[in-house]
């Protein structure tokens, strides 16, 4: 036999609790809006987080109160359809999806989890054999030497040498 609930539902615990952070929550805000204190954005910002944290025992309140009739819980909670309910599209799709499952935990089974080394070596040595290698051709700059340049400083007028280097580009 179901208990019957009547006003505010199972939840009577969240509810009031929703209800004691709103009226905390209101009361700190209005405070920090028309009381004279020098810290009365702290009330406000206080007050407002207050009755932001009372939407959690709401959301408590009202999920626990979601009445749910037994025929929609049929996989949820183990209670199972006969198996002339069972038909259609989404028992076609069950059944595919048992099936594929199955086979790839069975095939997991088989092999141990993973290939074997000789399976992993076999394949080591196909793979090598149908990538190529490609040649890529290089060619070292050498910078061309000069007199040194001379910068100065902004800071006591230092002459530093600098070497000259130049770059070189290929006409694209």
């Amino acid at each position: 036999m179901e208990a019957e609930y009547r006003g505010l539902g199972r939840c009577v615990c969240s509810f009031w609790l929703a209800v004691a952070f709103d009226i905390v929550g209101l009361t700190v805000l209005l405070l920090g809006v028309f009381v004279n204190v020098f810290f009365y954005d702290l009330l406000i910002y206080a007050g407002a987080i207050v009755i932001f944290l009372s939407l959690i025992w709401w959301v408590f309140w009202y999920s626990g109160n979601i009445e749910v009739p037994p025929g929609e819980l049929e996989d949820d909670v183990g209670l199972l359809k006969k198996k002339g309910q069972a038909g259609g599209i989404g028992g076609v799709v069950r059944r595919l999806s048992n099936r594929v499952s199955t086979g790839i935990r069975n095939s997991f089974r088989r092999n141990g989890g993973r290939a074997s080394r000789a399976q992993r070596s076999a394949a080591g040595t196909a793979e090598s054999q149908q990538t190529g290698q490609v040649a890529v051709a290089m060619e070292t700059v050498v910078p061309q030497e000069g007199p040194p340049h001379t910068a100065v400083s902004p800071v006591a007028f230092l002459e530093v040498e600098m070497p000259h280097t130049t770059m070189e580009t290929s006409p694209t």
